[in-house]
């Protein structure tokens, strides 16, 4: 007789092919974001899953997380696009989080308003320091600075205005990230981040909102412009 707790060679496998259509997803997405894959680009699931060793089942489910996305779209017998990047939604979402850190900010510093001060002293640690503590890592750099401003807004105690501001990182993850390419560009995060919790910590919400907004239109438009020259170079090679 079977125990009941023993597992199916078919479900043992389940966690496996998530796991790898999970790495493909990552690997594809840093591919968009490095401009291997360019706009307009067009593949097969066939040349993906060669180039990445794995099976086509993971680079299918990687594919259509994508689509949802709108990173990529399927093409009638012909196989996959890279789509146009969408500069008029990019723009529509780093107003959506404008919105929604400058608002969390300024709940943060009200007098009345019981905050997470823990995650508060925990983003202090990593960006009130001395400049030669601060990393030049811009991978670690970029996830850190993606943490500092999910960290404000779960601070401020909506639970709802956190979960779309996740969702809101999520979809320019790809693109924000280029913003850390430059040594400059880490520097000015930490000193503005400094700024940014330091009117916070003197209650002055309308300064960390202005300061927040100054720091996020600057993000916004560096992205920018190494987005359109990535395209250029990426043109300029084909």
């Amino acid at each position: 007789m079977t125990s009941a707790h023993t597992a199916t060679p078919e479900a043992s496998t389940v966690p496996a092919r998530r796991s790898r259509a999970e790495e493909v997803y990552q690997q594809l997405k840093r591919d968009v974001a490095a401009f291997k894959l360019v706009p307009g680009d067009r593949f097969t699931e066939t040349e993906i899953s060669e180039r990445l060793g794995v099976s086509r089942t993971p680079v299918r489910q990687a594919l259509f997380r994508m689509q949802q996305e709108g990173f990529v779209e399927v093409m009638f017998r012909s196989g996959w696009r890279v789509l146009p990047f969408d500069f008029q939604q990019f723009e529509a979402l780093y107003d959506l989080r404008m919105v929604l850190e400058t608002t969390a900010v300024r709940r943060l510093s009200d007098d009345g308003r019981r905050i997470n001060t823990a995650q508060l002293d925990a983003l202090n640690a990593t960006w009130l320091i001395p400049q030669e503590s601060r990393s030049r890592d811009a991978v670690q750099v970029a996830e850190w600075d993606e943490a500092f401003h999910c960290a404000l807004v779960e601070a401020a105690g909506n639970a709802e205005m956190a979960r779309v501001h996740r969702e809101v990182t999520d979809r320019i993850r790809v693109i924000r990230r280029l913003d850390f390419t430059q040594q400059p560009r880490i520097d000015a995060t930490y000193d503005e981040h400094a700024k940014i919790l330091k009117a916070i910590q003197r209650r002055r919400g309308d300064e960390a909102a202005m300061l927040l907004r100054a720091h996020i239109e600057t993000s916004q438009s560096e992205v920018r412009k190494i987005t359109l020259h990535q395209l250029h170079m990426a043109r300029e090679r084909e």
